[in-house]
């Protein structure tokens, strides 16, 4: 059974109160975390995680979508778009100077 609570503090954001059964090890992992990176509590360290398990995701979206962009042009779009890099590089070596 999970509950939820809805906790409102002046300046904090929005947060709820869940209840888990975790393994020892996720346990363990997330105190390790916590001395680590000397949070205030468990919750603390358990959302940083999560937090930045979440970027991580984004970041692998982006990747992919710019993957799958280039690898669906055709030979004659490649070309293109090598063109353009290779104008740009010569504009931007020029600006060096």
């Amino acid at each position: 059974m999970v509950r939820i609570w809805l906790l409102r503090c002046n300046d904090q954001p929005e947060k709820i109160k869940r209840s888990f059964s975790i393994s020892l090890e996720s346990d363990r992992f997330i105190r390790k975390t916590q001395r680590e990176r000397k949070s205030s509590s468990e919750s603390e360290a358990l959302d940083e995680l999560l937090r930045e398990l979440m970027a991580l995701r984004q970041q692998h979206l982006i990747e992919d979508a710019y993957t799958n962009h280039y690898d669906m042009l055709t030979d004659e779009e490649a070309g293109e778009q090598h063109a353009w890099g290779a104008f740009a590089e010569t504009q931007l070596s020029e600006g060096v100077r």
